[in-house]
């Protein structure tokens, strides 16, 4: 049988209206987002701000203000201090996630919103006071156990309200609300890097606050999706929340699907032990494996400090600032592309052309930095070079952003049976955050021993991950989310760990198989 085959099964349409309240509740609830979005943003533009690290890490502004010509272009910025700072928030939300799964499953989605968009607003107002390192580390492992808390429950409330057909569009809002935030962040350190008097980092740190007061307010009127409900033993309310997101009083069928794998999921007393088992080996392997992945595309490089890359290869402080607003205008609009085409093309089409176009620009940009700086670091480069950096960056950004970084959210958050869902989407969530704080530790001094061979590494790791997404990930779109395990039955790998009563409400009709 060939490898790079998908699987598309007859599965149930359960009918039912795209409501106006659906759609508000998944805008509302994916704001979420905006608090992952801003940190990612925010925190390379002000460690790239003199006034942020003369205070904080003197000995990187020392070598930021050899104008010599002999210090090495890519180990300016290699301080474990300085990438301390932005990583430990990330080893603090792979702690959270863990209790957010818990408060989740426990309390419901929205609980843990709240949660999460409180503490997040504490760790803004202590950065944006700090007096010394300590107080921006401590501050920064508070909007960790938000992060932690936000995108544990976020993605999953988002698959549970939407109906199967449009699961893949709002999930996406959860993306788009990222690269918002991305974006607001470039523009503030843009605006704040202007403010005379030195205290413009503040204002960018404590304006953290601002996205974390939008979503907690919003978790306060959001609704709980019916599955949690019926996890907690509220059927009534479960029903009725049902027929209210579907704008149908007939969701007999579906109610009694969601009913089935609730009661299968009561007797499920341990989530943790349980998603061992080989039933679940598909749902755990892509558990690590797309979050992981989704780091080593080396995005978060990008994101964390385009600022100091752009600095690093010749823009000015303005420069480097703006530049980081431009990759951020692209990576928000290049989400639409996805929120416009997932539930039509399918997963799997994009997760394939955003690696191969991924791939192509991160080699042209190695090679362009090796030829200019070699291996010694010492050099510098033309104006058109710049912007031919810039471009392939902004190309590169673009395919992730219609790929990998939605894709890497949705479709792990679509494919757990409700019993393992809480479960499943910490160890999502805890590998995504383990991995970004291996790669924002190890940046900087990678990038000053690998120089541009670093391009070519992430380069190597894109063209794995591309291939195992051609020959292990089934086509998810439009599946109702707890009819999912047919998929996973009929895969071509995968289909000896489903046994047959893992199906839900399945009719024995005939699966369309499409070999690539």
């Amino acid at each position: 049988m060939a490898g790079g085959m998908a699987i598309q099964a007859d599965t149930k349409d359960y009918g039912g209206k795209i409501t106006m309240f659906v759609l508000m509740t998944c805008l509302v609830a994916a704001t979420g987002g905006l608090i992952f979005g801003y940190d990612l943003g925010i925190s390379g533009g002000v460690t790239s701000m003199d006034v942020f690290l003369e205070k904080f890490f003197p000995s990187v502004y020392k070598k930021m203000q050899d104008d010599t010509g002999k210090t090495n272009q890519y180990c300016k910025f290699d301080s474990q201090l300085l990438t301390s700072f932005t990583s430990s928030l990330y080893i603090a939300a792979l702690v959270a996630s863990f209790a957010a799964s818990i408060t989740t499953r426990i309390f419901g989605r929205k609980v843990s919103m709240l949660t999460g968009g409180i503490i997040f607003l504490v760790g803004s107002a202590l950065n944006g006071a700090a007096t010394n390192v300590t107080m921006l580390i401590l501050g920064r492992i508070l909007l960790g156990i938000g992060v932690g808390y936000a995108n544990q429950s976020v993605p999953v409330y988002l698959s549970e309200m939407a109906p199967a057909k449009l699961r893949g569009a709002l999930n996406m809002g959860f993306q788009l609300a990222i690269t918002i935030g991305i974006l607001a962040a470039n523009l503030v350190n843009y605006g704040t890097s202007k403010i005379k008097g030195g205290y413009g980092w503040r204002v960018s740190l404590a304006l953290a606050a601002v996205p974390a007061i939008i979503m907690t307010v919003g978790a306060i009127f959001l609704p709980d999706t019916p599955n949690s409900l019926l996890e907690r033993g509220h059927q009534e309310k479960a029903k009725t929340m049902l027929q209210k997101i579907r704008g149908n009083q007939d969701v007999e069928e579906e109610f009694q699907d969601l009913l089935e794998a609730s009661e299968a999921a009561k007797k499920i007393e341990h989530p943790w032990r349980n998603i061992l088992q080989p039933r679940y080996r598909p749902q755990l392997i892509m558990s690590i494996m797309i979050p992981f992945f989704q780091q080593f595309t080396g995005i978060n490089v990008i994101m964390f400090y385009a600022p100091v890359l752009f600095k690093t290869i010749g823009f000015g402080d303005d420069a480097a600032l703006m530049s980081a607003v431009i990759t951020g205008l692209v990576n928000m609009f290049a989400t639409f592309v996805s929120i416009g085409t997932v539930d039509r093309v399918g997963r799997r089409m994009l997760f394939l052309e955003g690696g191969i176009q991924m791939l192509i620009c991160q080699i042209l940009v190695g090679v362009i930095l090796g030829i200019k700086f070699g291996v010694e670091g010492v050099g510098s480069m033309s104006k058109s070079s710049s912007y031919l950096v810039l471009f392939l960056i902004c190309a590169y950004v673009a395919a992730f952003a219609w790929s990998w970084g939605p894709l890497g959210w949705l479709v792990p958050s679509e494919i757990f049976p409700l019993e393992i869902r809480s479960a499943g989407q910490a160890i999502n969530v805890s590998v995504n955050m383990f991995f970004t704080f291996i790669i924002a530790q190890a940046f900087l001094t990678m990038l000053c021993h690998m120089k541009f061979g670093l391009f070519f590494f992430f380069g190597g790791f894109v063209l794995i991950m591309t291939l195992f997404i051609f020959f292990f990930l089934p086509e998810t779109k439009n599946v109702p989310i707890e009819e999912m395990n047919n998929i996973w039955k009929k895969h071509w790998f995968w289909g000896k760990y489903i046994p047959d009563d893992a199906i839900i409400g399945v009719h024995h009709t005939s699966a369309k198989v499409f070999d690539y």
